[in-house]
């Protein structure tokens, strides 16, 4: 029979032990003042507008399942997505942020259980002959000059916890809620700025091609008023032609020349704008690009119900997670106007002899449970309560205002999609028309009948035709992008059931690693999405809302790759960033 035992008081494991469970207790019927959670009204209409001519139908294909190694055709737009997704410096910050965001979730919901150490220590004293030991003067007063202990040894060892919040109004869990909610709120803002990137630099890419193409009609334009100036010049050297003539096709020349040059500026900067967005100069060994218009698989993406952005749409998600927190933040408001019951215990050994010191005799522990009553606070509980409430309406304001400007974005793209068509195929049949009347002008030109002044203006109508035509053709393979985007597309690289082979490698704390942890991310979100659904209420002995950890996202990453979701490997990565800085993407 151990010591404690012997004067009746008890096994400390065993009251330690019941103490504990006793909180424990307490804590899974605690309270939570948190307002419950309700979806709010988004004010949009449940179909598209008349003007997008699309039908309001539950679409089987969902854009945000489209990999976008499926959507782009291009080779070389895919290559430059691909190098953008691992080397772009806002990924990596935003990736980054992300670690910060989990680091402070894991430091508050910390907060839930008790920080538990332990420790040893031993102590020396040499008593004062007239007074004592320091911490109980008078003990060891000596007599004619002797003293009855001549030198103190103390040994201990304990382990415990202190000034431990018993969590009985919800204030605690709630504060971990909300930090859940903006660390979730930071990978859909991860994914939100992940398909804007890719979006982005397709409709650069395009626009590089657009560029392209009027270069191209802008040298056929020089090349041909050269030709026409040589076979001028001979007809006025025989007398044919008059001075007023040459000055007119002299002039044109020039300004074809201006033309070009203007053009080869614009490609320049588009090539600096593809530079910034991959992050780096763009490699020499690019693959050819596809030709103009042939950038995207479909043309005639399906819109679906606009109910389906709520899910779709990261940035959607990104609002609702942070209003969420809101939500939980009144509830740690509220529950600071309740008392508050802290708990301090320790157990261990203690011993003057160290040779006695881990026997039953040693044993010894302690119990110190306070609380806390809000007596007086001077409006400091009222006011965190009022700016909660205030916080929460305007994240309820954001929320809204944020799904309408999805409304708007998938609507604007989708009336652009029809109408782009409709001037696309107008504008075919203008450039056939100039270019006929063109013909005839320099036909009769050339035979004498007319002067050059009506050569010279369908000549200038046909190439702004054409000029306007390629324009045209531009803004519409960019509205596919957009409304790619504006769908939640391009989160993903393969369509879900793609098969796929290449294995995934998690880099963290590097730009290459951002591209890398694509699906750790993905599977995080989705692990994260799952408890959200869980029970408002639900106890957090089993560290409720614990993000999964690293070692459990890389089971899930392997999980991922069997459905057909790839990550391009490290060393596949570093082979494609190698090359001079080429002068264009061609």
């Amino acid at each position: 029979m151990n010591a404690m035992s012997r004067t009746g008081k008890g096994s400390p494991f065993r009251l330690t032990a019941v103490t504990l469970g006793g909180a424990a207790t307490l804590l899974l019927s605690a309270c939570n003042f948190a307002p419950h959670y309700k979806q709010p009204v988004t004010g949009v209409q449940s179909s598209w507008p008349s003007d997008t001519y699309t039908p309001t139908v539950q679409s089987k294909l969902k854009v945000s399942d489209l990999g976008w190694e499926e959507f782009f055709t291009d080779p070389r737009l895919k290559k430059l997505i691909s190098l953008a997704l691992n080397t772009n410096r806002d990924l990596a910050s935003q990736f980054a942020a992300i670690v910060q965001a989990r680091g402070q979730y894991e430091m508050q919901n910390s907060a839930l259980f008790p920080n538990i150490s332990t420790g040893a220590g031993a102590m020396y004293q040499d008593p004062s002959t007239n007074a004592g030991f320091s911490f109980a003067p008078g003990s060891d007063s000596g007599h004619n000059g002797q003293q009855m202990i001549k030198l103190l040894h103390f040994y201990q060892t304990s382990i415990g916890f202190s000034s431990y919040e018993i969590d009985l109004w919800g204030r605690i869990r709630n504060l971990s809620k909300a930090q859940k909610e903006e660390t979730l709120s930071s990978y859909d803002n991860l994914r939100n700025l992940w398909i804007s990137t890719i979006s982005q630099l397709a409709s650069t890419y395009i626009q590089w091609l657009a560029d392209v193409e009027m270069l191209k009609v802008a040298q056929a334009r020089q090349k041909n008023q050269e030709e026409t100036y040589r076979l001028t010049k001979l007809s006025f050297v025989n007398g044919e032609e008059n001075a007023l003539t040459m000055a007119q096709i002299a002039s044109q020349i020039d300004q074809a020349r201006t033309d070009v040059s203007v053009q080869i500026g614009a490609i320049g900067r588009d090539v600096h704008a593809l530079q910034l967005l991959v992050g780096q100069p763009l490699p020499a060994d690019l693959p050819p690009p596809a030709p103009f218009g042939h950038q995207t698989v479909l043309a005639d993406l399906p819109a679906g119900l606009p109910s389906d952005m709520l899910q779709q749409r990261p940035d959607i998600r990104e609002a609702e997670h942070k209003l969420r927190a809101a939500n939980a933040n009144i509830g740690a408001a509220r529950a600071a106007f309740y008392p508050r019951f802290t708990l301090t215990a320790s157990e261990g050994i203690s011993s003057l002899q160290f040779k006695k010191l881990f026997t039953n005799m040693s044993e010894t522990w302690g119990l110190s449970p306070s609380v806390s009553i809000p007596l007086l606070t001077w409006g400091q509980n009222s006011g965190n309560l009022h700016t909660a409430k205030a916080a929460q309406a305007q994240a309820v304001a954001q929320y809204q205002k944020t799904v309408q400007k999805a409304f708007k974005e998938v609507s604007d793209a989708l009336t652009s999609r029809e109408t782009y068509k409709l001037q696309d195929e107008s504008m075919a049949r203008v450039v056939g028309n100039t270019k006929q009347a063109y013909d005839l002008a320099y036909l009769r030109f050339r035979e004498g009948i007319d002067n050059y002044l009506a050569t010279l203006e369908e000549e200038r109508q046909l190439f702004m035709a054409r000029q306007f035509h390629i324009y045209v053709q531009g803004a519409r393979y960019q509205n596919m992008v957009t409304l790619y985007r504006a769908l939640g597309g391009g989160w993903r690289r393969y369509t879900p059931g793609t098969p796929v082979t290449a294995s995934a490698t998690f880099v963290a704390g590097t730009p290459t690693g951002v591209a890398q942890a694509q699906q750790q991310l993905q599977e995080r979100a989705q692990l994260q999405a799952q408890a959200l659904q869980a029970d408002e209420n639900a106890p957090p002995a089993a560290h409720p809302g614990q993000l999964p950890s690293v070692s459990h996202t890389m089971a899930a990453d392997s999980r991922g790759r069997a459905q057909g979701v790839q990550v391009q490997g490290a060393a596949e990565r570093a082979a494609t960033i190698r090359g001079p800085v080429p002068d264009s993407p061609d």
